[in-house]
Order: C-alpha cells, then structure tokens, then sequence
C-alpha cells in the first residue's frame, strides 16, 4: 500500500489554495493592465495611420518604432517593469525586417498571423494529446510539472483553458489571412488592433468564468 501524497507548496507568499485561484493570478499578471494595452497597441496604430496618410513605408516603421522607443525610455526614467514595451518593440522590429525586405506595407503583420498560427497549433496539438499547455502552467507553479496530469479533472478543465486560450489566435489567423492574401494594409492594421488585446481581454475573462465555477485543490494535482 502506497503513502498519501504530500501537498504541495505553491510558495510561501503566494497563499494560493486551488488551482483556479493560482491560474487566475497568473492571468491578472500577464495583462498587465491599461497602460501595458495601450503600449501593445501603439506600434500598430502609429505605423498604420501613417502609412495610411503617406504611402511611404520607410516613414512608417521609423515612426512607429520611434514612438516605442519613447515609450520604453519613459519606462525605464520612471523605473516602471518594461516588459510590454518590449514585447512591443521587438514585435515591430521583427515586422520591419519583414517588411523592409519585400518592400511592401502588407508584411508588417506577416509575423504576427505566423505568430498565431504556430501558437494555435501548438495549443491544438497539446490538447488533442491529452497534454494541455495550461497544465504545465499550473504543474510550474505547484513544484512538480506533470504531476496534474493523474488528475482527469484537472486535465479536463487545463484543455478548456488551452482552448481559450487559442481562440484568440485562431481567430487572428482567420481574419487576417485573408486581409493580407488581398493586400488590405488598412484593415489589417485596423484588425490587428481590435483583435489584439481586447480579444485577449475576453478570452481572459471567459476563462475567468469557467475559473470562478470550479475549486480544484492544489493538493489534487498529484491525483487520487
């Protein structure tokens, strides 16, 4: 006969009791709020207004990494985490190499429609193998990584998470291929923007929902 299983600790500053309180936290820090979501948005914004008055690639990009640069030396003055400005500004960089090889205004979000089909892949193909991306969020923070995988409920609600999750980046993919497909730089840049954090936002919030109906202890994640 085999002993019970210890707890797990999932830190001593953390007071985290169940894994839809833990996954819930990790949601809330990874928005990083209005200001990270404006900062997420300016270099779309900026380059396709821009490009939208003036046709001219070369002024856009200049621009729209300026702006974001400006925004990352703010951050960094007022020694506030830079992590969004970041993410933006390597976004922007990656779709200015893109773009400023082919000469042409559409592959600016050519990496980011290649961005979401690899994440929506990736997340599909973890769930059809009956290992949830968000399982290994949740076995990270717990101490062990797959030892919620013994528990069929938690897989089961990790796989619902995972395709929240995704459903963003599907969607992504879904709308802007096409724009792209028909050179619609306008609707792209347009797309991007509302198909970017405020879709992310409701999906966070759906699986907000699904995380409020549910309270899964953290000492199940090593199963039964």
């Amino acid at each position: 006969m085999t002993s019970a299983p210890e707890p797990i600790d999932p830190g001593p500053q953390e007071h985290i009791s169940s894994v839809e309180e833990l996954v819930r936290r990790r949601l809330a820090d990874a928005l990083g709020g209005g200001r990270g979501i404006l900062e997420a948005a300016v270099p779309t914004a900026s380059f396709t207004i821009t490009w939208l008055s003036t046709k001219d690639l070369r002024t856009s990009l200049i621009l729209s990494i300026s702006l974001t640069v400006v925004l990352l030396v703010v951050r960094l003055v007022q020694r506030s985490n830079p992590q969004f400005v970041l993410n933006a500004l390597f976004g922007i960089a990656i779709a200015a190499v893109f773009a400023a090889r082919s000469g042409e205004a559409r592959d600016v979000f050519l990496p980011g429609i290649l961005y979401n089909g690899a994440y929506a892949a990736v997340f599909i193909v973890s769930i059809l193998v009956g290992w949830p991306v968000v399982g290994f969020l949740v076995g990270s923070l717990t101490g062990d990584p797959t030892a919620w995988h013994t528990n069929r409920q938690v897989v089961r609600l990790c796989s619902l998470l995972t395709w929240l999750f995704a459903a963003p980046c599907i969607v992504r993919v879904l709308v802007q291929y096409p724009l792209y497909a028909s050179d619609q730089v306008g609707l792209l840049g347009t797309s991007k923007i509302v198909l970017g954090w405020p879709l992310q936002v409701a999906a966070f919030a759906a699986m907000g929902w699904v995380l409020g109906r549910n309270h899964t202890p953290l000492e199940d994640t090593r199963g039964l």
